[in-house]
């Protein structure tokens, strides 16, 4: 291996090809002679790297012998010397400790690399490349390796949605408002109206944005229909009608919340939202003309047969049910216990709102009061305090008042909700009962057929067109008994899924009405503090004598002596009633 012609090291870590010998710089540079003596010894110093240059001296050729083990313990090095002219620093490297020999590995490259490009093209004269070479060199004489980039997060992943698995994608999402309630209607026919706007990503519907008007009795026929058609679910159901106060503000806010909610958690239920009723409901602009239709072409049943009075078979009650399975009968003691202590809790939310409300009462009363002792007293040091005490007791009068109705619709609307919710539970399980004496009632029916065709068969009589006959009414039975047998199982079922369903959104529902019930009492009872450390500060400051100072009123001319702020005018109107 020649080393002058080559140029290359003698380990071979950058491969050379063997067919065509590129010049050496010596012999094309014979002028510089003078500056390559100086670069020679830091060649010599990083003789191991493949970009380090050969030394100028006489040139020396060696031939390549196979590497050993034994001449680790040479003490010039497992390299042996370089040449006759070898720079003064060589004997200091002798003394080193040797260098291991290191395996020999063999590079293959697909492209030729641009080392051995610009050795295959023209000489460069100056050294440019060489140059820029040592200068990316490290301190081994190793090339650095080209900057890496570092890796910048995506923005298109950064503002990408969050996956979700391949059901939930599937799956049609809602967002029910019910809003807008007005009185339509004379004095005999008035009611409220809802607005009821949906926005939904399922494809059955037109357009993914639409809003109907419905009255109350529409929520009702909505209930009932999903009710029949769904045996075994639990239809969360509308609010209970009320004769009196129907048009109070409180109520009808109360029947609203109500109402959208029972909606949301119907296009939430699995089964519920691909019922047909409640795409008519939601959807249809002539929605009492619809109904008429559909109720002409297909009868409701009666609150006996429904679904199960479709399979042609007896639903009536029969004997007294008893339930066979533990599980059903743990859970229906359970219910009981559940609806009475919520009846009890309802009770008690109620009074509260009452005692809320006569508070309320007490301090708009005591402010009347205080305003009517201010006016008697001539001194302004007792007359302002007296009448901004009056001021802070209609504050809490309206804090009482507007935290009574938060209360209602907060935690009271949820009680009143799983109340009803326990009812719908309880016609499901009515429902499975009904199913149980379905079934019963056509084995009943299928051992008549059988003990009729058994009659006609030891009789011996050569009947066979009756015989054919019973024989067809005795498939038919069984066929009764196995639809009867296999409804009531799926009812089963399906009531398990349900329970386990109400029990899941019970908890989230009380937790949720329970924190926003505590956030709203200690927003309010902030308010007051609030409001009585003010007033405590305007106390303290005696000195000043515009702490209570009032803006002048002016006078009404219709009516002289009446302010025309709220308060004054609700001053008046206590004044006038106490004259």
């Amino acid at each position: 291996m020649d080393l002058g012609e080559a140029g290359d090291s003698p380990w071979g870590d950058v491969p050379s090809s063997s067919s065509s010998k590129p010049p050496t710089f010596h012999q094309e540079e014979s002028s510089t002679k003078t500056q390559d003596a100086e670069s020679s010894q830091q060649s010599q110093s990083s003789i191991k790297s493949p970009t380090a240059r050969v030394s100028r001296g006489p040139i020396r050729r060696l031939v390549a012998q196979p590497t050993k083990l034994e001449a680790v313990d040479d003490p010039l090095g497992p390299l042996g010397p370089l040449g006759a002219n070898a720079p003064p620093g060589a004997d200091a490297q002798a003394d080193e400790p040797p260098v291991p020999p290191q395996k020999e590995q063999m590079v293959i490259r697909t492209t030729m690399p641009q080392q051995a490009q610009r050795r295959a093209g023209a000489a460069d004269p100056h050294r440019i490349e060489d140059d820029e070479s040592d200068r990316m060199a490290g301190p081994t004489g190793l090339k650095a390796p080209p900057p890496v980039q570092v890796a910048q997060p995506s923005p298109i992943r950064a503002t990408s949605q969050p996956s979700v698995s391949i059901e939930q994608a599937a799956k049609p999402s809602f967002y029910i408002t019910v809003g807008d309630p007005h009185k339509v209607g004379d004095l005999t026919s008035s009611h409220i109206v809802y607005s009821v706007r949906t926005k939904t990503t399922s494809k059955g519907y037109k357009q993914p944005e639409f809003e109907v008007k419905r009255r109350y009795r529409d929520f009702l026929w909505l209930y009932n229909t999903m009710h029949g058609n769904n045996p075994g679910v639990v239809v969360p159901p509308p609010p209970e009608k009320q004769a009196l106060n129907r048009f109070e503000s409180n109520f009808v806010e109360s029947r609203r919340a109500a109402l959208e909610k029972m909606l949301n958690k119907i296009a939430a239920h699995p089964t519920l939202q691909h019922d047909p009723d409640l795409k008519l409901f939601l959807e249809s602009e002539s929605f009492n003309i619809d109904v008429k239709h559909k109720e002409r072409r297909e009868p409701i049943p009666g609150e006996s047969k429904g679904f199960l009075g479709s399979l042609g078979v007896n639903v009536g009650g029969g004997s007294k049910f008893v339930e066979q399975d533990d599980w059903f009968h743990d859970r229906r003691v359970y219910l009981d216990a559940l609806e009475n202590q919520l009846k009890a809790l309802m009770k008690s939310m109620d009074t509260m709102v009452i005692q809320r409300k006569a508070m309320a009462e007490s301090a708009g009363e005591f402010s009347a009061s205080l305003h009517a002792l201010s006016t008697v007293e001539l001194s302004p040091t007792l007359s302002g305090p007296l009448d901004a005490l009056s001021d802070l007791q209609l504050t809490i009068r309206d804090v009482y008042d507007r935290q009574a109705q938060q209360d209602v619709l907060t935690f009271g609307i949820t009680i009143d909700e799983y109340v009803r919710l326990i009812g719908s539970v309880k016609q499901a399980f009515s429902q499975r009962q009904k199913a149980f004496y379905s079934w019963h009632s056509a084995e009943s029916e299928m051992q008549k057929r059988k003990a009729a065709q058994d009659k006609l068969l030891r009789q011996g009589r050569s009947q066979q067109d009756r015989l054919n006959q019973v024989g067809a009414e005795v498939a038919d039975a069984e066929r009764k008994v196995h639809q009867a047998r296999l409804l009531f199982e799926d009812m089963g079922r399906l009531m398990r899924a349900e329970l386990d369903r109400f029990e899941r959104e019970k908890v989230e529902d009380f937790k949720s009405s329970v924190e926003t019930f505590l956030e709203s009492a200690v927003e309010a009872q902030k308010e007051l503090i609030e409001k009585w450390e003010t007033f405590l500060m305007q106390l303290d400051a005696e000195d000043d004598e515009t702490v209570f100072y009032r803006p002048p009123i002016y006078s009404d001319k219709a009516n002289p002596g009446r302010g025309d702020t709220a308060v004054d005018r609700a001053r008046a109107t206590i004044d006038e009633d106490s004259d």
